[in-house]
Protein backbone atom coordinates (compact mmCIF):
# COMPACT_ATOMS: atom_id res chain seq x y z
CA UNK A 1 0.00 0.00 0.00
CA UNK A 2 1.44 3.37 -0.95
CA UNK A 3 1.97 5.94 1.79
CA UNK A 4 1.88 9.71 1.87
CA UNK A 5 5.18 11.45 2.66
CA UNK A 6 4.86 13.77 5.66
CA UNK A 7 7.28 16.69 5.28
CA UNK A 8 6.61 18.35 8.65
CA UNK A 9 8.82 16.11 10.76
CA UNK A 10 10.71 19.02 12.35
CA UNK A 11 7.50 20.70 13.54
CA UNK A 12 8.31 20.04 17.21
CA UNK A 13 11.87 21.40 17.21
CA UNK A 14 11.03 25.10 17.75
CA UNK A 15 8.97 24.42 20.89
CA UNK A 16 11.53 21.93 22.21
CA UNK A 17 14.36 24.38 21.64
CA UNK A 18 12.41 27.23 23.21
CA UNK A 19 11.66 25.16 26.31
CA UNK A 20 15.38 24.52 26.71
CA UNK A 21 16.33 28.10 25.81
CA UNK A 22 18.47 26.70 22.99
CA UNK A 23 18.84 27.95 19.43
CA UNK A 24 17.14 25.79 16.80
CA UNK A 25 19.85 23.85 14.95
CA UNK A 26 19.90 23.27 11.22
CA UNK A 27 18.13 19.97 10.60
CA UNK A 28 17.62 17.95 7.45
CA UNK A 29 16.94 14.41 6.34
CA UNK A 30 19.50 12.52 4.26
CA UNK A 31 19.25 9.27 2.34
CA UNK A 32 21.77 6.71 1.10
CA UNK A 33 20.84 4.22 -1.60
CA UNK A 34 22.33 0.82 -0.76
CA UNK A 35 23.68 -1.69 -3.31
CA UNK A 36 20.78 -4.12 -2.79
CA UNK A 37 18.16 -1.49 -3.70
CA UNK A 38 17.18 -0.53 -0.16
CA UNK A 39 17.62 2.99 1.22
CA UNK A 40 18.98 4.06 4.58
CA UNK A 41 17.68 7.32 6.03
CA UNK A 42 19.08 9.59 8.73
CA UNK A 43 18.87 13.07 10.21
CA UNK A 44 21.71 15.59 10.10
CA UNK A 45 21.72 18.22 12.85
CA UNK A 46 23.94 21.28 13.05
CA UNK A 47 26.55 22.85 10.81
CA UNK A 48 29.72 21.02 9.86
CA UNK A 49 30.71 17.37 9.91
CA UNK A 50 29.05 15.11 12.49
CA UNK A 51 30.93 14.45 15.70
CA UNK A 52 28.33 12.20 17.32
CA UNK A 53 26.33 9.38 15.72
CA UNK A 54 23.25 7.93 17.42
CA UNK A 55 21.35 4.65 16.92
CA UNK A 56 17.87 4.02 18.33
CA UNK A 57 16.34 0.86 19.77
CA UNK A 58 13.80 -1.59 18.34
CA UNK A 59 10.49 -0.03 17.35
CA UNK A 60 11.79 3.55 17.65
CA UNK A 61 13.29 5.98 15.13
CA UNK A 62 15.82 8.80 14.83
CA UNK A 63 13.59 11.36 16.53
CA UNK A 64 13.87 9.56 19.88
CA UNK A 65 17.21 11.45 20.14
CA UNK A 66 15.89 14.97 19.39
CA UNK A 67 16.20 16.33 22.92
CA UNK A 68 19.65 14.79 23.40
CA UNK A 69 20.82 16.42 20.17
CA UNK A 70 19.35 19.79 21.14
CA UNK A 71 21.08 19.69 24.53
CA UNK A 72 24.34 18.47 23.03
CA UNK A 73 24.65 21.37 20.59
CA UNK A 74 27.11 19.53 18.35
CA UNK A 75 26.80 18.36 14.72
CA UNK A 76 25.16 14.96 14.89
CA UNK A 77 24.13 12.11 12.60
CA UNK A 78 21.05 10.20 13.75
CA UNK A 79 19.97 7.03 11.96
CA UNK A 80 16.70 5.36 11.21
CA UNK A 81 17.85 1.74 11.37
CA UNK A 82 16.70 -0.61 8.63
CA UNK A 83 13.01 -1.39 9.04
CA UNK A 84 12.38 1.80 11.01
CA UNK A 85 11.42 5.39 10.29
CA UNK A 86 12.13 6.33 6.68
CA UNK A 87 14.61 3.50 6.06
CA UNK A 88 13.58 0.54 3.91
CA UNK A 89 12.11 -2.64 5.35
CA UNK A 90 14.07 -5.86 4.81
CA UNK A 91 12.26 -8.58 2.87
CA UNK A 92 14.40 -11.23 4.61
CA UNK A 93 13.28 -9.96 8.05
CA UNK A 94 16.93 -9.95 9.18
CA UNK A 95 17.15 -7.22 11.80
CA UNK A 96 20.06 -8.74 13.68
CA UNK A 97 22.72 -6.34 15.00
CA UNK A 98 25.21 -7.57 12.41
CA UNK A 99 22.89 -6.84 9.48
CA UNK A 100 21.90 -3.45 10.86
CA UNK A 101 25.56 -2.61 11.50
CA UNK A 102 26.58 -3.32 7.92
CA UNK A 103 24.19 -0.59 6.73
CA UNK A 104 25.29 1.85 9.42
CA UNK A 105 28.99 1.36 8.70
CA UNK A 106 28.44 1.94 4.98
CA UNK A 107 26.59 5.17 5.68
CA UNK A 108 29.06 6.38 8.32
CA UNK A 109 31.89 5.93 5.83
CA UNK A 110 29.91 8.11 3.42
CA UNK A 111 28.61 10.78 5.80
CA UNK A 112 31.30 11.23 8.48
CA UNK A 113 34.86 12.56 8.20
CA UNK A 114 36.25 11.88 11.68
CA UNK A 115 35.84 9.04 14.20
CA UNK A 116 32.52 9.37 16.00
CA UNK A 117 31.24 9.19 19.52
CA UNK A 118 28.85 6.34 18.68
CA UNK A 119 25.86 6.04 21.02
CA UNK A 120 23.42 3.14 20.73
CA UNK A 121 20.26 2.41 22.69
CA UNK A 122 19.04 -1.16 23.19
CA UNK A 123 19.15 -2.94 19.80
CA UNK A 124 21.01 0.12 18.53
CA UNK A 125 23.63 -0.48 21.21
CA UNK A 126 24.29 -4.03 20.03
CA UNK A 127 24.46 -2.64 16.49
CA UNK A 128 26.90 0.05 17.60
CA UNK A 129 29.14 -2.55 19.24
CA UNK A 130 29.29 -4.48 15.97
CA UNK A 131 30.21 -1.31 14.05
CA UNK A 132 32.92 -0.40 16.57
CA UNK A 133 34.39 -3.90 16.54
CA UNK A 134 34.53 -4.28 12.76
CA UNK A 135 35.19 -0.67 11.74
CA UNK A 136 37.38 0.84 14.48
CA UNK A 137 38.41 3.71 12.21
CA UNK A 138 34.86 5.05 12.36
CA UNK A 139 34.49 5.11 16.16
CA UNK A 140 36.19 7.33 18.72
CA UNK A 141 34.17 6.12 21.72
CA UNK A 142 31.25 3.72 22.23
CA UNK A 143 28.30 4.38 24.54
CA UNK A 144 25.77 1.61 25.23
CA UNK A 145 22.41 2.75 26.59
CA UNK A 146 20.65 0.20 28.83
CA UNK A 147 21.84 -2.85 26.94
CA UNK A 148 24.51 -5.52 27.19
CA UNK A 149 25.03 -8.69 25.16
CA UNK A 150 23.08 -11.65 26.49
CA UNK A 151 20.30 -9.51 27.99
CA UNK A 152 17.15 -11.57 28.50
CA UNK A 153 14.41 -9.96 26.38
CA UNK A 154 11.82 -12.70 26.96
CA UNK A 155 9.66 -10.39 29.09
CA UNK A 156 9.24 -7.77 26.38
CA UNK A 157 7.56 -9.70 23.54
CA UNK A 158 4.41 -10.67 25.47
CA UNK A 159 3.38 -7.07 26.04
CA UNK A 160 4.51 -5.86 22.63
CA UNK A 161 2.85 -8.70 20.79
CA UNK A 162 -0.42 -7.73 22.48
CA UNK A 163 0.14 -4.07 21.68
CA UNK A 164 0.82 -4.75 18.00
CA UNK A 165 -2.27 -6.89 17.52
CA UNK A 166 -3.59 -3.61 16.06
CA UNK A 167 -1.24 -2.14 13.45
CA UNK A 168 -3.37 0.49 11.73
CA UNK A 169 -5.86 3.12 12.85
CA UNK A 170 -8.46 5.55 11.53
CA UNK A 171 -6.56 8.47 13.10
CA UNK A 172 -3.34 9.14 15.01
CA UNK A 173 -5.49 9.93 18.05
CA UNK A 174 -6.61 6.29 18.06
CA UNK A 175 -2.96 5.19 18.06
CA UNK A 176 -2.25 7.57 20.94
CA UNK A 177 -5.18 6.16 22.90
CA UNK A 178 -3.91 2.62 22.41
CA UNK A 179 -0.35 3.51 23.39
CA UNK A 180 -1.55 5.21 26.56
CA UNK A 181 -3.78 2.27 27.44
CA UNK A 182 -0.61 0.12 27.45
CA UNK A 183 1.23 2.63 29.63
CA UNK A 184 3.48 3.86 26.84
CA UNK A 185 4.69 7.38 26.20
CA UNK A 186 4.32 9.33 29.45
CA UNK A 187 2.11 12.42 29.08
CA UNK A 188 -0.42 12.55 26.27
CA UNK A 189 1.62 15.30 24.62
CA UNK A 190 4.73 13.08 24.69
CA UNK A 191 2.74 10.16 23.35
CA UNK A 192 1.28 12.27 20.53
CA UNK A 193 4.78 13.31 19.49
CA UNK A 194 6.04 9.72 19.57
CA UNK A 195 3.07 8.46 17.57
CA UNK A 196 3.51 11.24 15.01
CA UNK A 197 7.11 10.19 14.35
CA UNK A 198 6.38 6.46 14.40
CA UNK A 199 3.38 6.40 12.04
CA UNK A 200 2.52 7.32 8.47
CA UNK A 201 -0.69 7.90 6.54
CA UNK A 202 -1.48 5.46 3.75
CA UNK A 203 -3.19 6.46 0.53
CA UNK A 204 -6.42 4.91 1.87
CA UNK A 205 -6.29 7.37 4.78
CA UNK A 206 -5.47 4.77 7.43
CA UNK A 207 -2.60 5.43 9.81
CA UNK A 208 -0.02 2.62 10.24
CA UNK A 209 3.16 2.11 12.23
CA UNK A 210 6.28 2.95 10.24
CA UNK A 211 8.54 0.28 11.67
CA UNK A 212 8.48 -3.24 10.29
CA UNK A 213 8.56 -4.73 13.79
CA UNK A 214 4.88 -3.87 14.20
CA UNK A 215 4.10 -6.31 11.38
CA UNK A 216 6.53 -9.07 12.38
CA UNK A 217 6.90 -8.57 16.11
CA UNK A 218 7.31 -12.28 16.85
CA UNK A 219 10.08 -12.70 14.30
CA UNK A 220 11.76 -9.48 15.39
CA UNK A 221 12.11 -10.42 19.04
CA UNK A 222 13.00 -13.99 18.22
CA UNK A 223 15.89 -12.57 16.19
CA UNK A 224 16.94 -10.24 19.00
CA UNK A 225 16.81 -13.04 21.55
CA UNK A 226 18.85 -15.23 19.26
CA UNK A 227 21.45 -12.50 18.94
CA UNK A 228 21.58 -12.02 22.71
CA UNK A 229 21.22 -15.55 24.06
CA UNK A 230 24.44 -16.52 25.77
CA UNK A 231 23.51 -20.20 25.58
CA UNK A 232 22.99 -20.17 21.83
CA UNK A 233 25.43 -22.19 19.70
CA UNK A 234 28.02 -20.27 17.78
CA UNK A 235 30.08 -17.24 18.75
CA UNK A 236 29.87 -15.74 22.21
CA UNK A 237 27.44 -12.77 22.00
CA UNK A 238 30.05 -10.72 23.88
CA UNK A 239 32.63 -11.16 21.09
CA UNK A 240 31.80 -7.85 19.38
CA UNK A 241 32.06 -5.82 22.55
CA UNK A 242 35.28 -7.52 23.64
CA UNK A 243 36.82 -6.70 20.25
CA UNK A 244 36.13 -2.96 20.55
CA UNK A 245 39.32 -0.92 20.99
CA UNK A 246 37.61 2.43 21.59
CA UNK A 247 36.68 3.49 25.15
CA UNK A 248 33.34 2.03 26.24
CA UNK A 249 30.72 3.47 28.59
CA UNK A 250 27.57 1.66 29.74
CA UNK A 251 24.62 3.83 30.77
CA UNK A 252 22.08 2.07 32.97
CA UNK A 253 18.58 3.36 33.63
CA UNK A 254 17.52 2.63 37.20
CA UNK A 255 14.11 1.53 35.90
CA UNK A 256 15.41 0.02 32.67
CA UNK A 257 15.96 -3.52 31.41
CA UNK A 258 19.39 -4.17 32.95
CA UNK A 259 19.57 -6.24 36.10
CA UNK A 260 22.40 -6.30 38.63
CA UNK A 261 23.62 -9.58 37.15
CA UNK A 262 23.86 -7.98 33.68
CA UNK A 263 25.95 -5.12 35.03
CA UNK A 264 28.15 -7.51 37.03
CA UNK A 265 28.84 -9.53 33.87
CA UNK A 266 29.66 -6.34 31.96
CA UNK A 267 32.09 -5.27 34.67
CA UNK A 268 33.70 -8.71 34.81
CA UNK A 269 34.13 -8.89 31.05
CA UNK A 270 35.20 -5.25 30.58
CA UNK A 271 36.88 -4.08 33.79
CA UNK A 272 38.30 -1.00 32.07
CA UNK A 273 34.93 0.29 30.84
CA UNK A 274 33.04 3.18 32.42
CA UNK A 275 29.61 2.90 34.10
CA UNK A 276 26.96 5.58 34.49
CA UNK A 277 23.67 5.00 36.32
CA UNK A 278 20.87 7.52 35.83
CA UNK A 279 17.33 7.84 37.15
CA UNK A 280 15.52 6.76 33.99
CA UNK A 281 13.59 4.01 32.30
CA UNK A 282 14.88 1.89 29.43
CA UNK A 283 14.54 4.79 26.98
CA UNK A 284 17.14 6.90 28.79
CA UNK A 285 17.35 9.28 25.82
CA UNK A 286 13.73 10.28 26.42
CA UNK A 287 13.51 10.25 30.23
CA UNK A 288 16.99 11.58 31.09
CA UNK A 289 18.32 13.22 27.90
CA UNK A 290 20.54 15.70 29.75
CA UNK A 291 22.60 12.82 31.19
CA UNK A 292 23.42 11.47 27.74
CA UNK A 293 24.11 14.92 26.30
CA UNK A 294 26.46 15.72 29.19
CA UNK A 295 28.23 12.38 28.76
CA UNK A 296 28.75 12.92 25.02
CA UNK A 297 30.04 16.46 25.69
CA UNK A 298 32.50 15.13 28.26
CA UNK A 299 33.81 12.50 25.84
CA UNK A 300 34.23 15.10 23.11
CA UNK A 301 36.04 17.44 25.52
CA UNK A 302 38.44 14.81 26.86
CA UNK A 303 40.08 12.96 23.96
CA UNK A 304 41.62 10.34 26.25
CA UNK A 305 38.24 9.15 27.47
Amino acid sequence: MAVTKDTSEFRYLPAQAAALNIAIPEARRVRLDLPDGRALSALRFGDGDPRVTLLHGAGLNAHTWDTVVLRLGQPALVFDLAGHGDSSWRTDLDYSPASLAADVATAMAEWTRTPQVLIGHSLGGLTAANVAARHPQLVRALVLVDIVPGLDTDAAPAVLRDFYQVTDFATRDEAVDRAQSFGMGGTREDTERGVFFNTRVRDDGRVEWKHHFAQIIGHAFDALNAANAASAPGPDPWDDLLAVTAPITLVRGTHGFLQDADVAEFTRRLPGAQMLTVDAGHNVQETAPASLADLASEILTHPSR
